[in-house]
């Protein structure tokens, strides 16, 4: 094996507008990229066993997930000889709660290995994606090529991306539930859906794409307009969820407690069954809501490795 190189890279973590769960069978996806929560990964070349840091805000939460990533990398590439060297992981973004942060830690490591002449660059997507796939069994993609790209993409499964169009942002702001929610136990309760009720799992896929279609109508329309297609967008994406069964407990209580307080629309974002929510507002929150929420800062066309 030749010697190892120095490198250095940041992914982010990701929001779904809408499209989570029919993602997985060919509907559109809009998500983008939260570029204020971050995995940064600097790997240096050494002569001794690896060595691993964490750090950060939320870089313990990957102590777990790093060592079942990188074997499993090593196993796919068929490299059996230990590594020698140090990383040093920082990360801003929790795991297990909808924001991508498995998804940003696979394309960390995706894009260490085609540094290391192991992958080539065309071949960095699918191998982070199939890293992925230790999570949730079945990764549509969409969270790396957001945490990858760092814009706002809509997403078709069979590999077709564009950057979205928007000619005005809303007040949409991401908030806690108080509640994990795990991707692959989501992914496998709705598809079971299909066995189960299979005709009101296909009129949810398509309430789904029509919430997608009604949120790119509203982004390109004037404000005014947009808005109420916009809440509209967010409600048809919450009832699936709701239809799901992943909005529940905790999740459900959070999303009444931001309606109450203001909220014109509220959805689940990501797998559901806990997580983050997205919210929209007519004007600024509450202040006594305020030190929960974070902003989804307008996005702008550009990518970073």
């Amino acid at each position: 094996m030749s010697p190892l190189k120095s490198f250095s890279t940041e992914t982010y973590g990701k929001w779904i507008l809408a499209g989570e769960h029919a993602v997985l069978r060919g509907c559109p996806a809009l998500a983008f990229p939260l570029l204020g929560r971050h995995i940064r990964l600097d790997f240096r070349p050494g002569t001794q066993t690896l060595d691993v840091r964490f750090e950060g805000e939320h870089g313990a939460d990957l102590k777990l997930l790093f060592h079942g990533v990188i074997e499993n990398a090593m196993k796919q590439l068929g490299i059996p000889q230990p590594l020698l060297g140090s990383f040093v992981l920082h990360s801003t973004l929790p795991v297990g709660t909808g924001l991508g942060a498995s998804a940003a830690l696979c394309g960390a490591i995706s894009r260490w290995c085609h540094a290391q002449g192991w992958i080539s660059d065309d071949q960095i997507y699918e191998f982070a994606r199939r890293l992925e796939d230790l999570f949730h069994g079945e990764s549509s993609g969409v969270d790396l090529a957001v945490s990858l790209s760092g814009q706002g993409i809509r997403f078709v499964r069979n590999g077709e991306q564009s950057v979205i169009r928007h000619d005005w942002w809303p007040n949409l702001y991401l908030s806690y539930s108080g509640q994990r929610g795990m991707t692959s136990e989501c992914v496998a309760k709705v598809k079971r859906l299909f066995e189960s009720d299979p005709d009101l799992a296909q009129k949810l896929d398509g309430q789904m794409r029509e919430s997608v279609e009604t949120a790119e109508r509203a982004l390109v329309a004037t404000e005014s307009v947009g808005f109420a297609l916009l809440k509209d967008s967010l409600e048809q994406a919450c009832a699936c969820f709701e239809q799901w069964g992943l909005c529940n407990g905790d999740l459900a209580s959070h999303i009444r407690t931001l309606r109450e307080a203001g909220a014109i629309a509220a959805k689940p974002t990501g797998s559901g069954g806990g997580g983050y929510v997205l919210s929209l507002w007519r004007g600024n929150p509450p202040v006594s809501l305020q030190p929960l929420l974070v902003a989804t800062l307008r996005p702008l066309p550009h990518s970073k490795r």
